[in-house]
């Protein structure tokens, strides 16, 4: 099996990989990896997060994570360091050259932020722009994550909110080519007092969202954290004409995890590969 390219990979200049202590070498070691497992290509698309209200619990974050919040619980993070990072980018090409190594954001909440992050857009040196919905409204002008918003709502209204926000996301900005983890809400789904997530119980909600990505022509990421077969099931019902596949990778280890089972159900829905691994998958 040829693998696509993993179209959604972090190193150490996305806030939450680069905290962490081993973080120094990261992209390096994510290149080596993918070369031991013959992926041929990867996207590193680091967090461009710009939220100035961030809201977060105790024990949100990890522990490395915590130097990021301040006494009120608000996340202050810091800038994107976009000249070490293509600095670093250029290194690994060269000792990786059978390694195709693409440039690439994973951009938070682009409606919201896509004037304030023209300086690194407009740069000309960004290959892949993926559009990521991470924060919904809490209270007092402050956003929080889904995880955060569990704790403080009915679940099942988070959910919604959050499948409400995606055709907003699309319908505002323009900049992002692939919205990623349309489950994202879902990740931190409160099963031990809800029970497990059925998606059937928000189908017209991921088919309404799904149906305003298709129609901006933008492609849908298969995040590959956890496979559910009713998100390429429901996308090509909808219209759905691309994916690319994204493991969302923040170590080396899980680095195209999942990708062969991926691709089984990709193919089984219609989706085949472009000319390059790094293309779309169309139907």
């Amino acid at each position: 099996m040829t693998l696509p390219a993993d179209a959604h990979v972090h190193s150490q200049f996305s806030w939450d990989a680069g905290s962490a202590p081993d973080s120094a070498d990261l992209m390096w070691r994510t290149c080596a990896r993918a070369m031991r497992i013959g992926l041929p290509a990867l996207v590193f698309t680091e967090h461009l997060d710009l939220e100035d209200a961030w809201k977060v619990d105790e024990g949100d974050f990890t522990h490395h994570e915590t130097k990021y919040v301040d006494a009120d619980g608000i996340v202050r993070l810091p800038v994107f360091d976009l000249d070490g990072y293509l600095e670093q980018i250029d290194r690994c090409r060269h000792a990786f050259p059978d390694l195709r190594i693409l440039t690439g954001l994973e951009f938070g909440q682009p409606h919201l932020w896509e004037s304030a992050a023209s300086s690194v857009l407009d740069s000309g040196a960004i290959d892949r722009v993926n559009g990521s919905l991470h924060m919904l409204p809490f209270h007092d002008g402050l956003r929080a994550e889904p995880m955060t918003l569990y704790r403080h709502r009915p679940a099942a209204d988070v959910v919604w909110a959050y499948l409400d926000e995606v055709p907003r996301m699309v319908d505002g900005s323009s900049v992002f080519e692939v919205f990623t983890h349309i489950d994202y809400a879902v990740r931190a789904w409160p099963s031990e007092t809800e029970g497990p997530f059925d998606p059937r119980a928000f189908e017209d909600g991921f088919r309404a969202a799904m149906r305003a990505i298709a129609r901006s022509g933008r492609a849908l990421e298969m995040n590959t954290r956890r496979l559910w077969s009713w998100i390429p099931e429901w996308w090509a019902d909808e219209g759905g004409r691309a994916v690319t596949f994204g493991s969302d990778a923040h170590t080396p280890e899980v680095l195209a995890h999942g990708f062969p089972e991926a691709v089984a159900m990709l193919e089984h829905f219609g989706f085949r590969p472009g000319r390059r691994p790094e293309d779309p998958w169309t139907r």
